[in-house]
């Protein structure tokens, strides 16, 4: 009889369900990324009301003939 190792053998124990995790990571390459220090040590944007003086316009929703035909038959009101 051959030996089928599901993705999720429940009948392992806790240790060799570890030791298998462990296997793995240990195996596999740790990607290498570049932290920007400037991004992480930058300030928070400020949200004072003085610091955006100008209102900014709103931008223009459009609704297309497509749409505005699905929205109909699903009974939408897209007025």
């Amino acid at each position: 009889m051959s030996y089928q190792r599901l993705a999720y053998d429940d009948q392992d124990s806790t240790l060799q369900m570890q030791a298998d995790c462990v296997a793995c990571a240990t195996r596999l390459p740790r990607p290498r990324t570049a932290v920007d220090v400037s991004a992480v040590l930058a300030e928070p944007p400020s949200l004072e009301y003085d610091d955006f003086p100008v209102d900014q316009p709103k931008r223009a929703i459009t609704v297309s003939e497509a749409a505005a035909h699905l929205a109909s038959r699903l009974h939408l009101h897209l007025d």
